[in-house]
């Protein structure tokens, strides 16, 4: 058992707070005791206990939409405020030049994942777009079973969930189908504990054809997993256009996947009318600020997503147009550029977005909420330092007050993986030489 004592304020969800005490039994939020309870804990019970005076503790945070491969290609040359014709190319090649295979995979997983848990990201849905050419005619390490199982491992030994999305970027469709079923048959037995999620989609309509979201349409239905893509960045809209004489989400509903279970990323120019229809087709959406904005790709209309009672998550989508994977200052961006788009979302709305917005996203509800029952995935933040001084309502200076804010603690299915800010089951240095040796840094003049 770990309790959580003496917290300043306990987040459970977007409209429910309290303060005092949290229990966790078995990796499962048990009950709380509120401040100045006399409740006794039976002798030989209590393993563990956290201090969480002066922190807010919050659930943990739910990265809706990564990359984790491109951890290893921040800030390249090349890919900074450009249109996406010209920056997916610029990746590309960067992909050749480092060669994708199982142990580049691990290597930018682990960072990308103890990154995020540094930050407070207790699940990242990490949508994987590279894959080596006849990635699973084999056992090599550039198969699509070898780079898949890597990315889990590397999650899995830090402590953090993972959801594993098997995406497709002009890949051959049937090609794309094959490897994704045959990662499924390999990890879907690692998924009895919650730790390990599958799902599948597409890059988009801009690089994938109708045959591809239909083949992995069907693995889905097969599997009873997830589907995820991409919708209505600047590129998406003007190929579709170009190529189908149709806006994206006109295809996506005639290919089948405007359906509830699927989630669509980015959603930066969506008309009225599309937001209705998004609505009445069951769809979640996941807003990507931090990618989306310095790229010049758009600002999703999230207000008005929301109120046509669209769940939106948050992600802060890879390195290679995003380069933190810091979720809870991509909330903090997502309040600030609401009002350039629509009515303003406050700091409570932006938090919930972050966490049960992106777990609904994912089918799991059980995350992004301390409600009993609920999985024990939390974070401790403390707001006792000099950058939360002044501050009247310490849930609304959790975004608004510490741009950089990291939590203290961070718990995840009950076990304690950052402690006292560093990880628990790593070295950070390590992580970080391993992945220089395997992709050096780009001299710069």
């Amino acid at each position: 058992m770990l309790t959580i004592t003496r917290a300043t304020r306990i987040v459970v969800d977007e409209s429910t707070e309290r303060d005092g005490d949290l229990v966790l039994r078995e990796g499962m939020v048990s009950a709380g005791r509120p401040a100045g309870s006399t409740e006794t804990v039976i002798a030989g019970d209590q393993d563990e206990t956290l201090d969480a005076s002066g922190c807010v503790v919050t659930p943990g945070l739910v990265n809706a939409h990564h990359h984790l491969l491109q951890s290893a290609f921040r800030t390249l040359p090349g890919t900074r405020g450009v249109a996406m014709k010209d920056w997916l190319p610029t990746m590309a090649a960067a992909y050749a030049r480092a060669g994708v295979d199982a142990e580049l995979a691990h290597a930018a997983a682990s960072v990308g994942v103890a990154e995020g848990l540094l930050c407070g990201v207790t699940t990242v849905a990490d949508h994987h777009l590279t894959w080596p050419g006849g990635s699973d005619t084999g056992g090599s390490d550039t198969s699509g079973v070898a780079i898949a199982t890597a990315t889990a491992d590397a999650a899995r030994f830090l402590g953090g969930r993972l959801v594993f999305v098997r995406g497709s970027a002009r890949d051959d469709p049937q090609e794309a189908a094959l490897s994704a079923e045959a990662i499924v048959q390999a990890l879907l037995p690692r998924t009895a504990d919650g730790m390990l999620q599958l799902a599948v989609g597409p890059a988009g309509v801009h690089s994938d054809s109708r045959e591809t979201f239909e083949l992995l349409a069907g693995i889905a239905a097969k599997y009873g997993l997830r589907r995820r893509t991409q919708a209505n960045e600047q590129v998406d809209v003007v190929i579709a256009l170009e190529r189908y004489g149709k806006r994206p989400i006109d295809l996506l509903e005639d290919w089948g996947w405007l359906e509830p279970g699927v989630t669509l990323a980015h959603l930066c120019d969506v008309t009225e009318d599309e937001i209705r229809r998004l609505a009445a087709s069951g769809i979640t959406a996941t807003h990507a600020p931090g990618c989306d904005l310095p790229m010049g790709w758009g600002i999703a209309p999230v207000a008005a997503l929301r109120t046509a009672d669209i769940t939106v998550g948050l992600g802060t989508s890879g390195g290679g147009s995003n380069d933190a994977g810091h979720l809870l200052a991509d909330a903090r961006l997502a309040m600030q550029v609401a009002p350039l788009v629509g009515p303003p979302i406050s700091a409570r709305e932006a938090l919930g977005m972050a966490t049960a917005g992106s777990a609904v996203g994912l089918g799991r509800p059980e995350l992004g909420t301390l409600r009993p029952g609920s999985a024990a995935d939390l974070c401790l933040w403390d707001v006792s330092g000099v950058a939360d001084a002044g501050v009247a309502d310490p849930v609304a200076g959790l975004l608004w007050a510490n741009p950089g804010r990291r939590p203290k603690h961070v718990v995840v299915a009950g076990r304690v993986v950052v402690r006292d800010y560093q990880l628990v089951n790593a070295d950070e240095r390590e992580l970080v030489a391993r992945l220089g040796n395997r992709v050096p840094r780009v001299p710069t003049l």
